[in-house]
């Protein structure tokens, strides 16, 4: 029985602990606060600090604060742990990457958790870019909006919030994961961030231009409180196109060229496991095989890496190299 110790009682916790209930894990938890609430739903044992939980567990699911993300992941690893992460990874580049090589270094497993990579409609989009489906890829459109967070270390950028790297950071992944590596970066946000506090609501968009030539636009929202949370994503090449819209009851379409006696492609429905079962189970069966899980500690460092450019291009008004932010690195 794997044993799980869930650093964090924050909303997100709950995802991640019903995952690992499901999954038959022995679990565990610490936490400022809340620890116990979430021991009591289900079925952990509160622990009452950090080091106590190191010395009970294998793997650690580090799901707080972003800006804690990276001290509690060296923590873990320098204690010999498997850690989960959730994103981002770090608030820079220069952190995430320390966090991977030192789990490279100490020869444990380090999962970034970019859950949308396990959501069926995006997946399916990923099949058929892989497929040849869509010819060649042009442009990846993402949007994502949803009400403003309530905990203001969201709204610091310095110490790894804001809207880019907080909210959009999961569409600069699944960009990466669609159209390859990122060349450059423009971005533009509105209002600005002043003093370091992001205001709300805010918008920003990024235009990522991809070494394969392909182009995506990304735009992310926080809204006014009680806005509903929504997604959508579209594919374009030379051959097809492939959409979803979470606010078109969750189906996806494509429009592409087909047999004359073929109307129209419509893949199935949303699959039932949810999204962040099947990107912990992802990992436990990567940590079992040994083999490489969906998302690698590579695809965590590059997501805060095109972040972090972002934000760099917002502050210069100009597009951002990326060769030009590593070599500053």
């Amino acid at each position: 029985m794997l044993r799980v110790g869930l650093i964090g009682a924050g909303g997100i916790s709950r995802v991640h602990a019903d995952a690992w209930r499901a999954l038959g894990a022995e679990g565990f938890v610490t936490s400022f606060q809340g620890a116990e609430a979430i021991a009591d739903e289900y079925g952990f044992e509160a622990v009452p600090d950090l080091d106590d939980l190191l010395g009970l567990v294998d793997v650690v699911d580090i799901v707080t604060p972003s800006s804690s993300h990276a001290e509690l992941a060296l923590r873990a690893i320098a204690a010999g742990r498997h850690v989960v992460c959730e994103k981002p990874l770090a608030a820079t580049a220069d952190e995430a990457q320390r966090v991977a090589d030192a789990a490279a270094e100490a020869g444990v497993r380090l999962f970034p958790a970019h859950v949308v990579r396990y959501f069926g409609e995006y997946a399916r989009i990923k099949d058929a870019i892989d497929a040849g489906r869509l010819g060649d890829l042009a442009v990846l459109r993402f949007s994502r909006a949803g009400s403003a967070p309530q905990a203001r270390w969201f709204f610091r950028e310095s110490t790894g919030g804001g809207v880019i790297r907080d909210l959009m950071i999961h569409d600069i992944d699944q960009a990466v994961w669609f159209a390859g590596p990122v060349a450059s970066v423009y971005a533009v946000q509105n209002p600005p961030t002043v003093d370091d506090v992001v205001p709300s609501p805010v918008t920003a968009h990024v235009v990522l231009t991809h070494r394969s030539g392909v182009i995506s636009h990304l735009h992310a929202s926080w809204v006014a409180p009680g806005m509903p949370f929504r997604t959508s994503v579209s594919a374009s090449g030379s051959a097809g196109r492939m959409a979803h819209d979470s606010a078109d009851d969750r189906v996806s379409r494509m429009d592409a060229v087909l047999a004359d006696e073929v109307a129209d492609y419509l893949p199935p429905m949303s699959p039932l496991e949810s999204p962040y079962y099947l990107e912990i189970a992802d990992f436990v069966a990567a940590l079992v095989s040994g083999g490489e899980a969906r998302v690698t500690p590579a695809d965590g460092v590059e997501a805060v890496a095109i972040a972090e450019a972002a934000y760099a291009s917002i502050a210069a008004g100009t597009p951002i190299t990326l060769n030009a932010m590593e070599a500053v690195r």
